[in-house]
């Protein structure tokens, strides 16, 4: 029998307040945006998240760096091989172990040089595979020279993308990193997330894109306002809706161009109005008075996980 992996990451009802001020009143308030959120992480592999906007993919990424603005408050629990994640730890980690491929081109320093930026501070310079990167993705030789506000967007996605690369990480975080490409360029940075998952590492790879990450991750999380409600094979995705378990899977997969573009009634909730119980509740079809009673834990079924009492 094969042993199982130990995971790199694992992270276990995992909840996100942010302090605020309500209006003129001056009265503050907590918002929940993300709540009893749960994943793991393999060495090897590639977990893609999908959800629509809203949903808690980025905070997450946030919530694994410690770069959660001053105003959050966590809770849960998070390991990093086997150990408690700390800010001292996540601090460390930070740039070196674990890497970002950050949503937006902002990050790129506007008074810096790309060139330099990829090569980080570190010496020696890693400028030949800097140099291999940018020829992988398609960039001018004269790239290295030019300034962020030089670049399309397209190239400043590259360029992000190469910057996290270029790091010997164990885990890339991969924030909507394929926006502003051409497909092929899409194509490209995702088969370097496979190979760096094929040679050991590990990629969370947060997307819209999702009918391109099917192609790529080992498995698939859905968010939905804040909290997982299905962990699957990847493969089920590629199957269809009779291999999926949770009502919302189901509905982002008959959502895909290739598959009718088929929409689903209503909105999903804002962090400070939650529904009781099922947050997916006053969309689903499958409705039953017990799934206003209390959120559901998640629970295994036919080799994934899922957040609903119907589910079989």
């Amino acid at each position: 029998m094969e042993k199982k992996k130990q995971p790199l990451l694992e992270i276990e009802d995992l909840s996100v307040t942010f302090k605020m001020y309500d209006g003129g009143a001056l009265e503050q308030k907590q918002l929940q945006v993300i709540s009893s959120l749960s994943v793991t992480v393999y060495p090897g592999e590639i977990l893609a998240i999908a959800g629509s906007s809203g949903s808690g993919k980025s905070l997450l990424a946030s919530a694994i760096l410690g770069i959660l603005p001053g105003n959050a408050e966590v809770e849960g629990r998070m390991t990093y091989e086997g150990k408690p994640m700390t800010p001292d730890m996540q601090k460390k980690l930070r740039g070196s172990e674990i890497a970002l491929v950050p949503q937006s081109i902002a990050y790129l320093d506007p008074l810096m040089k790309v060139g330099k930026q990829v090569d980080g501070h570190k010496k020696p310079y890693p400028t030949q595979k800097r140099k291999s990167l940018f020829k992988r993705f398609g960039l001018p030789e004269k790239t290295p020279e030019l300034y962020p506000f030089q670049l399309s967007g397209g190239m400043a996605r590259r360029v992000l993308v190469s910057t996290a690369l270029v790091e010997d990480a164990k885990l890339l975080i991969a924030d909507e990193p394929t926006p502003g490409m051409s497909l092929d360029q899409a194509k490209e940075a995702l088969s370097m997330f496979r190979q760096m998952a094929d040679e050991g590492k590990s990629v969370i790879l947060i997307t819209h894109d999702i009918d391109l990450a099917f192609d790529v991750a080992d498995r698939v999380a859905v968010f939905y306002a804040g909290t997982t409600v299905e962990c699957a094979p990847a493969n089920d995705f590629k199957t269809g809706p009779e291999a999926l378990r949770h009502p919302y899977s189901k509905a982002l997969w008959r959502a895909l161009p290739q598959n009718d573009f088929e929409p689903i009634e209503g909105f999903q909730p804002y962090a400070g109005d939650l529904p009781k119980g099922c947050l997916f509740g006053p969309r689903c079809s499958c409705k039953t008075a017990e799934c206003e009673n209390s959120v559901p834990p998640m629970r295994e079924i036919r080799g994934g996980e899922v957040r609903c009492i119907h589910a079989t």
